[in-house]
């Protein structure tokens, strides 16, 4: 127990501390901004690139890995759409947005942090497949879905491009693609440009889940939404399931690659969510709450998930 809680005490203690001293010190929450900039842009970046760049690239082609990956995200995605399509009375928006609550987890922001102190360097090729194909099927399905839902105006190719420049440009891509050419390649920055990456890599972890607590406080819950009453399982406990169980019977992976995927798929809903309801100004107050509420509770959820994981409960493969 003592070695579950040495594990889990740094990765939700930065949270709690982020937490509470956006509490205390009554910060506006415009002042994240650059602390988000140097995350998103410069220090996650870095540490994919890093750790990437060193991966054998036989370790980067495993289309049954991606595949099982992608099919179990897309499912939840559809069960959770159709939930919403039928509660919501038929509203395809409201939908969408209810699908990508259910199916796009933190898998930017708390995932590489998460995965990568959980579980060693050998989660990172994982998780930047993970990241780099699940964005692309999100960031596919809500503006096709909102595109049909009328929800967005424009012409299909104007749409089809902005699809197409949010992947391509996303800086996690950018750099899992310079990271995966290294690799390829066997190459090796300078000396001077590694210990430079090697600094920036170390601070991606501890700055994010500082920053997810500053984000938690900073967002007030006005209201808990009907919806949550099955988007919070689904996202929280179905994902993970259904993950666990897809990639056991799909292959023998290896262990590490099967517990870093589940535990990414236990993530709470990601905050880009927050940020596609706004850009179509729908289901914008729901999905804060979503967000706030499936991270609190995500405390509780993943620390069993890793308890399970490291007393060797949950065995790595239940199809030997």
């Amino acid at each position: 127990m003592y070695d579950i809680l040495t594990l889990i005490l740094p990765l939700f203690g930065l949270i709690v501390i982020g937490y509470f001293t956006a509490r205390v010190t009554q910060q506006p929450v415009e002042q994240l901004g650059w602390l988000n900039t140097f995350i998103i842009y410069i220090a996650l970046p870095a540490l994919f690139f890093q750790l990437l760049s060193k991966t054998p690239v036989e370790n980067l082609t495993r289309w049954d890995f991606i595949a099982t990956n992608i099919g179990v995200t897309f499912a939840v995605f559809v069960i959770t759409l159709g939930l919403g399509y039928l509660i919501s009375k038929r509203h395809l928006g409201d939908a969408t947005m209810q699908g990508l609550a259910g199916a796009y987890g933190n898998i930017g922001y708390m995932g590489p942090a998460l995965a990568i102190l959980a579980f060693g360097e050998k989660a990172a090729v994982p998780v930047a497949l993970i990241f780099c194909f699940e964005n692309v099927l999100h960031f596919t399905n809500a503006p096709a879905l909102m595109a049909l839902s009328g929800a967005r105006k424009g012409s299909v190719l104007g749409l089809i491009g902005q699809v197409i420049r949010s992947i391509v440009l996303h800086p996690f891509v950018i750099a899992t693609c310079i990271g995966v050419t290294f690799a390829v390649m066997q190459a090796v920055p300078p000396a001077p440009v590694e210990n430079l990456l090697s600094y920036l890599a170390q601070a991606a972890a501890p700055c994010a889940l500082f920053a997810m607590g500053v984000t938690l406080a900073l967002r007030p819950l006005k209201r808990v939404p009907l919806e949550l009453g099955y988007i919070v399982p689904v996202k929280l406990l179905l994902h993970p399931a259904l993950m666990y169980l897809a990639l056991s019977y799909a292959g023998n992976f290896d262990p590490v690659w099967v517990f870093t995927a589940v535990l990414m798929a236990a993530l709470p809903t990601a905050t880009n969510v927050f940020v596609i309801a706004q850009q179509y100004g729908i289901w914008v107050e729901r999905v804060s709450a979503t967000i706030l509420v499936t991270t609190m509770l995500s405390v509780v959820t993943v620390s069993a998930l890793l308890y399970t994981i490291k007393t060797g409960i949950l065995p790595a493969d239940i199809y030997p």
